[in-house]
């Protein structure tokens, strides 16, 4: 078992040898014996076991638990630290990442799913308020996109907003394909004051608006930034602090997950109850998480459709904002 989750076998990134359940069972049983964060909540839930034999009865730790305590499985000291952005007096969450490259390959083998490799994209990051702090997980992850790009004119262009719209329209008058990826208010900032028609580039939203704006509902959101840039779409990422992995939109706020990413929902009403389908809390399984914990209980409200698609339909009631997310209703 060590040897199979181990930093040179990465075999969690491939289910056809036993299937997506059969490998997340592995994982529960590997957390359980070797996480003492997840073992302790798994027993004081009084969980028989011997009787997890479906993802459906695996337990999901809460995510608050990463507020306070060191989620880890196995004793190491952890290559990096990745803390949640948020507002002044929240308390940040801490994921312990043992091995960075599990996260590099994860971000990359998913972004090549669904988009293709970097080296393809002049890619350029609008994330003004996770560059203000360290240890941003998403900071890491475009940086490290823009490094496969290779594009001479990829990057970080902060609150450079007239440089990075002469720089669109250069890219454009080239046929560039282009990813432009920001924070939601950042994005809207210059929306506002750069409006650009755009047909080689992908606008990105990855949520939040960390206290600079008004909160708006994602189709709202939408529309602005549809009509700034006279694109028929606008893109979505999903991901958090404490995953390794992220799932994308390609439009209207559904999202499709890597293969070894799922996501399931609980019952509001019965936080044991797991469904794979229906409207519910959500619930992630992130087998990159070998090294934390994978079965990963949320404060997102949620929908999973029969093919396994997603939408985030907002915050459960009681939960603090978090710093990456976005209100949909």
């Amino acid at each position: 078992m060590q040897e199979l989750f181990g930093q040179e076998n990465h075999k969690i990134f491939s289910t056809r040898d036993i299937g997506f359940e059969a490998r997340a069972l592995e994982i529960f049983q590997f957390q359980l014996k070797n996480n003492a964060v997840y073992g302790a909540f798994v027993k004081a839930l009084g969980t028989d076991t011997s009787r997890v034999d479906s993802i459906t009865r695996i337990p999901f730790l809460p995510v608050r638990f990463f507020k306070s305590l060191e989620v880890k499985t196995g004793e190491f000291e952890p290559e990096a630290v990745f803390e949640s952005s948020g507002t002044t007096g929240m308390i940040s969450s801490r994921h312990l990442v043992k091995d960075l490259s599990l996260y590099r390959e994860s971000f990359t083998r998913g972004f090549e799913l669904f988009y293709g490799p970097a080296s393809e994209y002049c890619i350029i990051g609008l994330l003004p308020s996770y560059l203000e702090r360290e240890n941003s997980s998403l900071v890491l992850m475009v940086d490290d996109l823009i490094r496969q790009s290779g594009h001479p004119q990829s990057g970080f262009y902060l609150n450079e907003f007239d440089k990075l719209a002469a720089v669109l329209r250069e890219l454009e008058s080239r046929e560039q394909k282009t990813l432009l990826i920001g924070v939601s208010f950042a994005l809207l900032d210059f929306a506002e004051q750069y409006p650009i028609p755009l047909k080689h580039t992908i606008i990105m939203e990855t949520g939040g608006m960390k206290g600079r704006r008004k909160e708006l509902i994602r189709p709202e959101l939408h529309a602005v930034l549809k009509a700034a840039f006279s694109v028929p779409v606008i893109h979505s990422e999903y991901g958090m602090t404490e995953l390794l992995s992220q799932a994308y939109s390609k439009g209207e706020g559904i999202y499709q997950s890597p293969p070894w990413m799922k996501i399931l929902l609980r019952d509001d009403e019965d936080p044991l109850r797991v469904i794979t389908s229906g409207s519910g809390v959500v619930n992630v399984i992130d087998l990159a998480n070998i090294h934390s914990c994978s079965f990963i209980a949320t404060d997102d409200a949620g929908k999973v459709y029969p093919d396994g698609s997603f939408e985030i339909l907002g915050r459960v009631d009681e939960s603090d904002m978090r710093g990456c997310s976005l209100l949909v209703v």
